[in-house]
């Protein structure tokens, strides 16, 4: 373990670009993959880097993800590990909310003082990616930085969206444009390796992983008393004031889950023979809730390139390319098709299973059901004969029971859909 470095993980932004699945929960607390949370990701990279003391900044819908953090993190008396929440808080010196990442950490640092470390990363809670950050930490003691940040190849397409970096020969970034134009973005491209040039991705992308030294932090703080947010305001003036801010070029696989289209496609490439996020390692472990679930179980079900998670109970006809989350129940005749089954919290009774009607279906998805491009959301009821078809062909909006987002129908948390109903 190493007892030099402390990880702040930022968790509390609205995520309204994925609402409505963060209608009632934080982005980092979305389900992925069938059984983990978002938040799992950037925990387990710091507990496979050897780095134990970790907090995780909440603030808005922060429930479920502090009871998440709360009933899987634990260490033993003997360790000197945490992983601890830091909420939103009033204090003496400040009573606002978070206005942004650096106001965040800024309103946090009194927290941070109570510990020895010398180094500081700052983390997203919800992006895709495994990275071992001793690498980058090796980067930063060895140009001898005061800061940095790690990069990311992309396409000109995707540069629009990022914080863009140019870079010496040395590694040291020496301009950062947040968001640049297409009319801008020719006098952006950096020198890429071969097989990322070849495909396009020739701009370096800032993932929003830091790191800092300590004195730096501080001093960027005591120096910029009104910044609120790193990537906009504190990186670039330090770059323009001659900061030794060095550049950590990521060359594995990364995603930003920041919309539906992200979030639901990076859910589907999981089902691939060979996905570019390995969930089946060895050594990095992506760790989350111990549920002691039982063993899913399957009746008649044809399953083509589809992760189905613990505690299942499926009788459907066919699942393809879909993601089935944790005590999902499908019943007879059902076929699903590019979807994300987030599953239930609970499993139904038997009493719940034998008392249903036709407006009050039991927890799951009923028979004779057709669903494809569709998200569902927990514990969702869905009755029998139900036919939802996401699509091109579907307006973005919200509906009566259900929103639809490029073309994904969305059936939110909780949302009952009677005998018959049809998208």
């Amino acid at each position: 373990m190493r007892s030099d470095v402390l990880a702040i993980i930022l968790g509390g932004g609205r995520g309204s670009r994925l609402h409505p699945l963060t209608k009632q929960r934080s982005k980092p607390a979305v389900p992925i993959a069938g059984k983990y949370r978002l938040v799992d990701i950037p925990i387990s990279n710091c507990l496979n880097s050897g780095i134990r003391k970790i907090y995780v900044l909440t603030q808005f819908n922060s429930a479920s993800l502090n009871r998440h953090i709360k009933n899987t993190y634990n260490f033993d008396v003997f360790s000197s590990g945490f992983v601890d929440i830091l909420a939103a808080e009033q204090t003496p010196k400040s009573q606002m909310w978070f206005q942004g990442t650096a106001d965040a950490v800024r309103q946090s640092l009194h927290h941070l003082r109570n510990h020895s470390y010398e180094y500081v990363f700052i983390l997203s809670g919800d992006q895709l990616y495994q990275m071992d950050y001793q690498k980058m930490l090796e980067i930063h003691k060895k140009k001898k930085a005061e800061l940095t940040v790690a990069t990311i190849p992309v396409t000109a397409e995707d540069a629009t969206g990022f914080g863009i970096m140019k870079t010496n020969k040395n590694g040291r970034i020496e301009s950062f444009v947040e968001k640049p134009s297409m009319d801008e973005l020719e006098k952006w491209k950096s020198e890429t390796p071969e097989e990322f040039n070849s495909s396009g991705r020739n701009f370096l992308a800032s993932m929003g992983i830091y790191i800092f030294n300590k004195e730096t932090l501080e001093r960027l703080f005591n120096e910029n008393e009104e910044g609120t947010d790193f990537g906009k305001e504190f990186i670039p003036k330090e770059i323009d004031d001659g900061g030794k801010v060095y550049c950590y070029e990521f060359d594995g696989y990364w995603t930003d889950i920041g919309t539906i289209k992200s979030f639901y496609d990076a859910n589907l490439e999981l089902t691939q023979t060979l996905p570019s996020f390995n969930l089946y390692d060895n050594e990095r472990y992506i760790y989350t809730r111990a549920r002691l679930l039982p063993a899913s179980k399957l009746m008649g079900t044809t399953l083509d390139y589809t992760v189905v998670a613990e505690g299942c109970i499926i009788s459907a006809s066919r699942i393809a390319r879909s993601v089935v989350g944790i005590r999902s129940r499908i019943g007879r005749g059902t076929t699903i098709e590019n979807s994300i089954i987030m599953g239930n919290d609970y499993f139904p009774t038997q009493e719940e299973l034998t008392n249903v009607s036709k407006d009050e279906p039991a927890m799951g998805i009923g028979d004779r059901c057709y669903l494809s491009n569709t998200i569902v959301d927990k514990n969702c009821r869905i009755g029998n004969d139900v036919r939802i078809v996401g699509g091109s062909h579907l307006e973005d909006g919200k509906y009566e029971k259900h929103y639809v987002v490029d073309g994904i129908v969305i059936i939110e948390k909780g949302e009952v859909i009677p005998d018959g109903y049809s998208i």
